[in-house]
């Protein structure tokens, strides 16, 4: 098999001097226009193809920026990480993803994967604290930036929505459409999305003094996991059953709903109203459109960007801490007699 042509072939061919070649590929002006023709004839004939990510190694950096999520299988980050994809496109980087599963040892395993490979900067959701492991990133020249979790403004920029408003919404509308025995899903509660959520659900329930909040503990964050807690309220039976219920994303809530419904025994929303969180494209189209609080994904990931690129361009960056509002969209599985619904 033929090897790849060097910049010293090219040289070599083009009868200049390997530092011409350098200067044609990284400083034209510097050459003749004459002397430039000719390398980069000399190019197109031997077929060269410039290795940019051993030059930016030896630079020190590269144009990628790494990006690790909780949960790639969630909807909410999948759009997440497209919107940093695109508008890190416009800035010519690439982005580097990263999947930690809500496994600390896993998310340090990327942290130190993407120093290794030299990435301009990283966006992270952590699972944890990671506080130390980040500051030394960033002596070590790599900045970064906590997406969907607000970081303090003296250690790192980040940008999030405002969870504890979100939970209050969410069990403040179940309150208002009149029910009562409300039920929190989720867990665990040392992720802080989701003790923020619960914090605001406990906040809206503590406004009515006949109502009450159980919090039913999830093993995970997905449909299976919701499913499970589903069948659970179940076999509890209708006597015992939460008139609404919170749940601290989209994926629980389908699995709830499946669970509930798939017996015929319960209705949605005349026995159990049922709200998500995210508002995941999956929402509009469950068997029961799914009302949910909704986070603005493409904003999420475009100000992370935003936000690691003045990290970067910036010798003494001054860290800022992006809080969006979440909004409350309203379907059938919540909906109060005569009340308007977002198909």
């Amino acid at each position: 098999m033929n090897r790849s042509a060097s910049i010293k072939d090219v040289a070599t061919h083009a009868s200049v001097a390997v530092g011409t070649v350098s200067n044609v590929l990284n400083y034209p002006d510097r050459v003749s226009q004459r002397t430039k023709e000719r390398v980069l004839k000399a190019i197109d004939e031997l077929g060269f193809v410039r290795n940019d990510a051993a030059r930016q190694l030896r630079a020190g950096h590269s144009r990628t920026v790494g990006l690790i999520v909780l949960d790639v299988g969630n909807p909410f980050f999948t759009s997440v990480v497209r919107a940093a994809e695109d508008a890190a496109a416009l800035n010519g980087s690439a982005v580097l993803l990263g999947d930690s599963g809500h496994d600390a040892a896993r998310e340090a395993n990327y942290i130190d994967l993407f120093q290794e490979q030299r990435v301009q900067g990283l966006l992270i959701s952590p699972v944890g604290d990671v506080t130390e492991r980040l500051d030394l990133l960033r002596e070590r020249g790599v900045p970064t930036v906590l997406v969907d979790r607000l970081a303090d403004e003296s250690k790192f920029s980040s940008v999030a929505v405002d969870d504890d408003a979100g939970g209050y919404l969410a069990a403040r509308h179940l309150l208002d459409t009149g029910r009562r025995r409300l039920a929190f899903v989720g867990g665990p509660t040392s992720i802080r999305q989701v003790a923020d959520r619960l914090q605001g659900a406990q906040r809206a329930v503590k406004e009515e003094p006949d109502a009450t909040l159980e919090v039913l503990n999830s093993d995970g964050q997905s449909v299976l996991a919701g499913r499970s807690v589903g069948n659970m309220l179940v076999e509890r039976g209708r006597e015992d059953l939460p008139d609404g219920i919170f749940c601290a994303n989209d994926l629980l809530a389908l699995g709830v709903m499946q669970s509930l419904t798939m017996t015929h025994t319960f209705r949605i929303p005349e026995d159990v109203a049922l709200i998500g969180y995210d508002d995941i494209d999956f929402a509009v189209s469950a068997v029961v459109p799914l009302s949910s609080i909704r986070q603005p994904t493409e904003a999420l990931g475009r100000t992370a960007i935003e936000l690691l690129t003045e990290e970067v361009e910036s010798q003494n960056p001054t860290h800022r801490s992006v809080v969006f509002t979440p909004e409350l969209v309203v379907r059938q599985s919540t909906a109060a007699a005569g009340a308007s619904t977002e198909s």
